[in-house]
């Protein structure tokens, strides 16, 4: 059995109790580089076979879950393995090998950034809509920025795209988005290193300049946390509160 486990976004404390065991049993390991801490991988047991796939292509990878199909295989991935993991074409290969596979879900980055950031992305009467992107540089994106952008109302969460900031900047400006638009940067969110930069569209980017590595950026007005409408969830209607009172 191949597992897929969600190392989560970097605190180790934040993996399922499912991951983490599968992690103790697995005979044979193979995990996404320097992103998964090595606090999850000291959980493996002492003789399991243990192997960074950072640098190796797709045909080492299958030729790796193919070698130990009789095993357990614990396939790590970062985050949450149905975002930006490309297990799709994995489990594919699985399937046409017939090998036999599971999903542990994770926690994702912009959950994570959420947590550290102590924000809600469903705010009433601003945004009821969470979009999660990426800004497109060398890798295509099939949703054009524009589209994406054009949600004004949704709170916009771009993975992979700190590099690609002015981009961002350009085209939200181009858009109609004020210059005040609140625009945060959170880098390696949960881990013990994580950064927080708080600013706006006009003035982020040189806040974060510095940052080359695993980030996320978050945008909207979402960031504000201010109800423009209270929840009929939570408030009650005024004619429940006076009825059976005699009203003068």
């Amino acid at each position: 059995m191949v597992y897929f486990v969600g190392a989560g976004c970097g605190d180790p404390q934040l993996v399922t109790v499912k991951a983490q065991k599968i992690l103790q049993n697995a005979d044979a390991v193979l995990y996404t580089g320097s992103l998964v801490p090595k606090e999850v991988l000291s959980w493996c047991k002492e003789e399991a076979i243990i192997q960074d796939s950072q640098n190796m292509k797709y045909k080492e990878i299958f030729e790796f879950l193919k070698k130990y199909k009789d095993k357990i295989v614990a396939r790590v991935h970062t985050g949450d393995p149905s975002i930006y993991s490309t297990i799709a074409k994995q489990i594919e290969f699985l399937q046409q090998e017939n090998i036999k596979y599971e999903v542990i879900p994770g926690i994702t980055a912009a959950f994570g950034a959420a947590a550290s950031l102590g924000i809600e992305y469903t705010i009433p009467g601003v945004s009821q809509t969470i979009i999660l992107s990426r800004v497109e540089g060398k890798t295509p994106n099939p949703e054009n920025l524009e589209n994406i952008l054009a949600c004004k109302n949704s709170s916009l969460v771009f993975y992979l795209s700190i590099l690609l900031l002015k981009k961002l900047k350009k085209k939200a400006l181009q858009m109609g988005y004020s210059p005040d638009t609140p625009c945060w940067v959170v880098e390696k969110a949960t881990w013990n290193d994580e950064a927080i930069y708080k600013g706006t569209i006009s003035d982020i980017e040189q806040k974060v300049s510095h940052i080359k590595g695993v980030a996320l950026i978050l945008f909207g007005d979402f960031l504000k946390q201010e109800e423009t409408q209270e929840s009929h969830l939570y408030v009650k209607p005024l004619q429940k509160e006076l009825k059976g009172k005699d009203i003068e």
